[in-house]
């Protein structure tokens, strides 16, 4: 059972978790829009994009020291201004594609540094509670993915401005963690002191995990990112049917990972991954062969389905195994920012590496890759079962 402090710390990472994924859905939302304000084609979307998560990929080794050093809960709340100032600042730099890159390399840089500390934090509860707490967490992010999702759709069908729409969005993310800020676990409860000079060990089971995310997170980027382009320029879906695809997957990813620590705790989390990438790789093959929205929206269903328990999972392994196999070798942040940085490299690699295969095919073609690497999760499922 969770303390009065524990559920309080809680409430504050609930609150994270979902603010993180309203600013990550409701600019997914507006990707076609963005596409079409700067004029430019998949491959140099693509390379936007690239730059989004370059800074994602930058700041997680920072994050994780800058959560060690000081406790995450300072760098959950700093990192959380920071990250709305750095997307209110992209939303207004459609004048050039430079200008988006650049800003959108910031956007991205202080999204990942909230999100190592949110993460950490909720690997803490979960060793302070001997509680799985992490897939209802990460439930909370696809909740507030779906939302930004549901708030972009509809500003881009009633031709609500980008910077509008982030700028009101964001106001209300700053509010939220003003008003969660005393609500979080002290920071010294996760201080991991490092001797200076000695070196931080990196399991290589740590790098599996890091790997198997990886193989969710290249699904997760590439539908994300491309589900409403494949349905509006394929198909000749209307801005807010364009963006369906995306919200059933949110919808899907928080039924699945409302479900994950039930199920987990159940069945182990072992089977859980296995069946998650089979349902993955299966339903997303099955939608695009259906090559409609219909099928889009098919695929993109239980593609949220079965990816949804993979990277939570993956995380609280992590940080399971970091706070007794590897206690002393390395902290739960950096374990988690580990684990995140391989991971997140999926948000680098997978939605250019689609633009730039659609390019070269169609992008219904490309898009089959996600649905092959689903496979590989499946294989995860062995190695958790010693987390």
């Amino acid at each position: 059972m969770l303390t009065e402090v524990q559920r309080r710390a809680r409430l504050a990472v609930t609150a994270t978790f979902i603010t993180n994924g309203l600013v990550v859905g409701a600019f997914v939302a507006r990707i076609p829009d963005i596409k079409n304000t700067l004029e430019i084609s998949n491959s140099t979307l693509s390379l936007c994009l690239l730059a989004s998560a370059l800074g994602v990929f930058a700041a997680l080794p920072f994050a994780g020291k800058l959560c060690a050093k000081y406790g995450s809960s300072p760098i959950a709340f700093y990192g959380t201004l920071a990250m709305v100032a750095a997307w209110t600042l992209q939303s207004f730099s459609l004048f050039a594609v430079w200008a988006f890159a650049l800003t959108a390399f910031l956007a991205g840089y202080f999204l990942a540094t909230q999100d190592v500390a949110m993460n950490s934090h909720a690997v803490t509860l979960e060793h302070q509670s001997s509680l799985r707490l992490m897939s209802v967490f990460h439930g909370m992010f696809s909740l507030g993915g779906l939302s930004g999702g549901l708030i972009g759709g509809l500003a881009a069908q009633f031709e609500i401005s980008y910077s509008i729409q982030t700028l009101l969005i964001c106001i209300g993310i700053t509010l939220v963690a003003f008003a969660v800020r005393k609500l979080w676990l002290p920071g010294a409860v996760d201080i991991h002191v490092i001797e200076p000079g000695t070196k931080v060990h990196r399991p290589a089971i740590i790098w599996l995990f890091g790997f198997f995310g990886l193989c969710s997170t290249i699904g997760e980027g590439a539908v994300g990112d491309w589900g409403g382009v494949l349905t509006r320029e394929t198909y000749g879906a209307s801005p807010f049917v364009s963006a369906i695809p995306y919200i059933l997957f949110s919808a899907t990813m928080i039924i699945g990972r409302f479900s994950g620590d039930y199920l987990a705790t159940k069945f182990g989390a072992a089977r859980v991954l296995a069946s998650g990438g089979l349902i993955a790789s299966i339903g997303m093959g099955t939608g695009l062969l259906l090559n409609s929205t219909a099928g889009a929206i098919f695929g993109w269903f239980w593609m949220g389905a079965g990816l949804s328990v993979a990277i939570p999972l993956l995380f609280s392994a992590a940080g399971a195994m970091a706070n007794t196999r590897f206690a002393d070798q390395m902290a739960p942040a950096q374990a988690v920012a580990m684990v995140s940085g391989i991971s997140y490299f999926g948000f680098i690699v997978g939605p250019p590496f689609i633009g730039f295969i659609s390019d070269a095919t169609t992008l219904r073609t490309a898009l089959f890759i996600p649905a092959v690497l689903a496979l590989a999760i499946v294989a995860s499922a062995k190695f958790a079962k010693s987390a």
